[in-house]
């Protein structure tokens, strides 16, 4: 049997499973796991591993069995399991998860012995090609050119999308409009979006409405997921393009249709979220 917690930050969930075997076909298992007719059913399957670089190592297999890079509402949601499992510091104020893009640092907020909240570092956005990963040119002789990264035009099905192209240790493709987010066709477009040939690992595209420069409706499709209730990478991804046009302030409110992300970016250095981690239930999953 395989314990499992299931987990959500802003209704993005996830099977949590701590495991010391790296080699097991997680990616097979999170198909059945995920699927939410036959199995648990979760946006992805988080691995809780050792790690010999930071406190724990994470790993994520979306719905489809693909391995993300990272996962920013999986980082806060490792954070909470953790704390609950007695396995941080009594008084340690941050921790840190290796990820397949790097290790991030997660700062925890006490009031007591209970954990109030919790906001997790996305590190810094990337903007060259070979980094997003894109096939497009991002200025000459390896000179990265953030400008050439927003505003790429896109023609899909007859309509014409300016996206702004971003990693946030995975690739995002951000799209701004003036209407509603709801009334964006994300179910047509979504798939055709993620699977675009200029994006060699496909893309997380995220459709956004600026409402003020304090607040951003948007919603998600996630690259082998479908469309989700947040993204917390995606958030970071919109905070950041929107930074750079300069319609936000340092700080905004990301409203997804799970819950609101918090994100702040000071236009040069690491992009911090914060937002919710709540358990679902626990269980076990028949070998």
């Amino acid at each position: 049997m395989i314990s499992f917690t299931k987990m959500h930050g802003a209704g993005n969930d996830f099977i949590m499973v701590e495991t010391g075997d790296a080699r097991r076909d997680w990616s097979s298992l999170a198909i059945k796991m995920c699927d939410r007719h036959f199995g648990i059913g979760a946006d992805s399957l988080i691995l809780i591993l050792p790690s010999d670089k930071a406190d724990f190592q994470m790993r994520t297999f979306d719905a489809d069995g693909t391995e993300a890079e990272t996962c920013g509402n999986g980082l806060r949601c490792l954070a909470k399991y953790a704390f609950e499992k007695g396995q941080i510091s009594p008084g340690a104020d941050r921790i840190f998860v290796e990820t397949v893009a790097g290790v991030s640092e997660i700062r925890l907020s006490r009031s007591g012995d209970r954990l109030i909240g919790i906001q997790a570092s996305m590190g810094r956005p990337e903007f060259s090609a070979a980094n997003i990963p894109v096939t497009v040119e991002s200025g000459k002789a390896g000179i990265v050119d953030i400008k050439s990264m927003l505003g790429y035009p896109a023609g899909i099905d007859g309509k014409d999308l300016l996206l702004n192209l971003v990693s946030m240790g995975n690739p995002h493709a951000v799209y701004f409009t003036s209407q509603s987010v709801s009334d964006f066709p994300l179910s047509h477009l979504g798939p055709k979006i993620e699977h675009l040939a200029i994006f060699p690992n496909r893309t997380n595209f995220e459709v956004a409405r600026v409402l003020s420069r304090g607040q951003i409706e948007v919603r998600v499709w996630e690259r082998g997921v479908g469309e989700t209730l947040a993204c917390g990478s995606g958030a970071c991804a919109v905070a950041v393009a929107a930074r750079l046009y300069d319609y936000i302030d340092n700080e905004v409110d990301i409203k997804l249709s799970g819950g609101t992300l918090p994100v702040a970016w000071d236009g040069n250095g690491e992009v911090w979220m914060s937002g919710p981690a709540e358990k679902a239930f626990t269980g076990e999953w028949p070998e």
